[in-house]
């Protein structure tokens, strides 16, 4: 084989190694395009909800997340206690109107009667 012939094939192996170069540079960044733009829609979507809500944590209703490093137990017990009723009664209407949706018969505990 001639010395020529070579410098063809390493030509050609450095040629072909550029090109898988620049097609995996160019589905890289396709990729990085589409999570930047789903990471786009996500972040839109997060911006419409409060605060409170993106975060994660419900604010007491008194002040921001972290006021209750501050406030005084007796206060924070008071807030615990109500949001605690509030859930509860919010689960006890759910289960009634889904028990009357459904048809079925009601609890007494559940009617309120008092």
């Amino acid at each position: 084989m001639p010395w020529w012939s070579w410098i063809l094939i390493w030509i050609a192996l450095v040629a072909l190694s550029l090109l898988f170069y620049v097609l995996l540079g160019i589905r890289l960044y396709r990729q990085a395009m589409a999570a930047l733009k789903d990471l786009g829609a996500a972040s839109a979507k997060l911006g419409h909800l409060s605060p409170a809500v993106a975060g994660g944590t419900q604010a007491p209703a008194g002040g921001r997340p972290g006021d209750a490093v501050f406030a005084s137990p007796a206060q924070m017990r008071h807030d615990y206690d109500a949001s605690k009723s509030s859930r509860q009664e919010d689960r006890r209407h759910r289960r009634v109107q889904r028990k009357h949706d459904r048809g079925q018969p009601q609890s007494l505990s559940d009617l309120d009667l008092s």
